[in-house]
């Protein structure tokens, strides 16, 4: 039974309702529904009901708003500034997730420590770690400039008057889910706290002028924690990726008011913190075997970055009466769909074999070019026959076998050629969008009997 003075709220959309349900009405989820103090109850936020004394607002026609020059701050990191369209857009709020352990404090205290040697006031708040635990991770990664200052408080009021007295251009909230209200009585992270907070958070960033980011803790599946509503409040949205294990990491925009969005930059965690990757092709093909079956070299394009990866493919007799599909970096559902595609189309009795497709690096891809190189990296290590070196191989392949043209043919051409590679399969009709690069050979191919003949010769 419902006690007094408490509502229940979806953790997805952010939807009110005075009873529990398994599936909310407004977003159609299951199982998204907590209990929280509702406004009425004496105990929940009174926040977003102050009253802010300012003019009355009156409409305005386009023609009247003067937007001037837009004079973005830059980080000193230039991955990080072209995710986020070329800099920091003063004003904004930036919403930093990722796993636990993968660098997203690392990453903002770099960030704080460029900015401080060129702005004057830069803040970095710290609800998870005490001023001693900044000091020696800042003393791994470097000196810093006095024009930082540290603060650790999770009482948003009071980091509220700190902001406003101090005024910095820059501030950093590490983390929005240890932040809270007293005016709310749920715990720190819950729907109602990390709703409010990161309310007052935008209001302070538009009102005054001050960039700041926000660090939120992440969920199984991968999304950031608390209410959806979260990612619809801040302007951009930036996903920390990749395994805490492994030296590289992958920072991606997901959503960018100020700029393009699927944009990636490419880091390498070291002892000293994050060190930027300028070339992730090179970085991402180093250690690729030379002469191995079901080994492809493909490009894929993140945002508007081109980048060559490698898909491997290992094809194997099954043991048993199912054949396995294994896929690591890809669809399985998209594998299991190419194979379809090759059995019906080049008469290949997969059905007996086991396919194990892996994206060499980590990263996810969901491209629909790549659907070549993993077609071509499948046939190869069914037939054992390895693709010849210094060959890219990039296509959409349909349900009839045939292979369709693809974005931004160019740029891939370009990127290939950079790092010495000689020959490039492409779609037939991509063939009149690329414009010919002495010193590589264009191969166009209008179906994968067409593609297979020109890689294995048969």
């Amino acid at each position: 039974m419902k006690k007094n003075g408490t509502v229940f709220f979806c953790q997805n959309c952010g939807y009110e309702s005075a009873k529990w349900s398994g599936q909310c009405p407004a977003c159609r989820e299951w199982n998204t529904f907590v209990e929280e103090p509702s406004a009425g109850s004496g105990h929940a936020s009174q926040t977003s009901g102050k009253k802010h004394s300012r003019g009355k607002s009156e409409p305005v026609s386009l023609s009247q708003v003067q937007t001037g020059e837009q004079n973005r701050i830059l980080t000193g990191m230039c991955e990080l500034d072209q995710v986020l369209g070329g800099g920091l857009v003063p004003g904004s709020l930036v919403l930093v997730g990722g796993d636990p352990g993968i660098g997203k404090s690392t990453l903002l205290l770099q960030v704080c420590r460029n900015l401080s040697k060129s702005l004057d006031q830069v803040l970095y708040i710290s609800g998870e770690e005490s001023l001693q635990q900044i000091k020696l991770r800042a003393a791994r990664i470097g000196t810093f400039h006095d024009s930082l200052q540290l603060l650790c408080e999770t009482n948003l009021t009071d980091i509220e008057e700190v902001m406003l007295r101090k005024k910095p251009r820059v501030a950093v909230i590490d983390s929005i889910q240890t932040m809270y209200q007293e005016e709310i009585s749920s715990a720190p992270g819950s729907v109602s706290q990390v709703r409010e907070a990161t309310g007052v958070l935008m209001r302070l960033a538009k009102e005054h002028n001050i960039t700041i980011f926000i660090v939120g803790h992440v969920t199984k599946e991968g999304t950031v924690a608390g209410p959806r509503v979260l990612e619809h409040m801040v302007d951009t949205v930036l996903y920390f990726e990749g395994d805490r294990h492994a030296s590289y990491r992958i920072l991606r925009g997901v959503k960018n008011r100020f700029g393009s969005t699927n944009e990636i930059g490419v880091f390498e965690m070291s002892d000293t913190g994050l060190r930027e990757v300028k070339n992730p092709s090179e970085y991402m093909l180093s250690g690729k075997p030379p002469g191995a079956s079901g080994s492809v070299v493909t490009c894929t394009m993140e945002g508007t970055r081109p980048m060559l990866l490698e898909v491997q493919a290992l094809v194997c007799r099954t043991n048993f009466g199912l054949p396995r599909r294994t896929a690591v970096g890809v669809d399985v559902n998209r594998v299991n769909l190419l194979m379809a595609v090759l059995e019906k189309r080049l008469n290949l009795q997969l059905s007996g074999y086991d396919a194990y497709v892996n994206v060499a690096g980590g990263i996810r891809l969901n491209e629909p070019a790549i659907d070549l190189a993993l077609v071509m990296a499948i046939i190869s290590s069914y037939k054992d026959i390895p693709i010849p070196e210094k060959t890219v191989v990039f296509g959409e392949v349909g349900l009839s076998g045939e292979i369709r043209a693809v974005s931004m043919a160019q740029q891939r051409v370009q990127e290939a050629k950079k790092l010495g590679f000689l020959r490039i399969l492409l779609p037939q009709s991509s063939m009149e969008q690329v414009r010919q690069i002495t010193g590589i050979e264009l191969a166009g191919a209008a179906s994968v009997r067409d593609a297979m003949q020109l890689i294995c010769g048969r």
